[in-house]
C-alpha cells in the first residue's frame, strides 16, 4: 500500500468518524452526550484539516504519490 493510497484511507476514517459523532449528537436528547459528541466531531473535523494539510504536503514532496 502507498503513502498515497495510506493517506486516503486515514481521511476516510477520519471523516466517518465526525460523520458518526454528527449523528449521535443529533440523535440523543441527554445534553452532556450532546455536547460531548459535538466536542468530538470538532477534534475529529480539525484532525481532518490537519491530515489534508499533510497529504497535500506530501503530494508537493512526493509527486508519485499524487492520485
Amino acid at each position: 500500500m502507498t503513502v498515497g493510497t495510506q493517506m486516503q484511507q486515514a481521511l476516510a476514517t477520519v471523516q466517518n468518524a465526525a460523520a458518526s459523532m454528527k449523528t449521535f449528537s443529533l440523535e440523543t436528547q441527554d445534553q452532556q452526550a450532546k455536547q460531548t459528541f459535538e466536542q468530538l466531531a470538532q477534534t475529529f473535523d480539525d484532525a481532518l484539516q490537519t491530515l489534508k494539510s499533510r497529504q497535500k504536503y506530501i503530494e508537493k514532496q512526493e509527486p508519485q504519490y499524487k492520485q
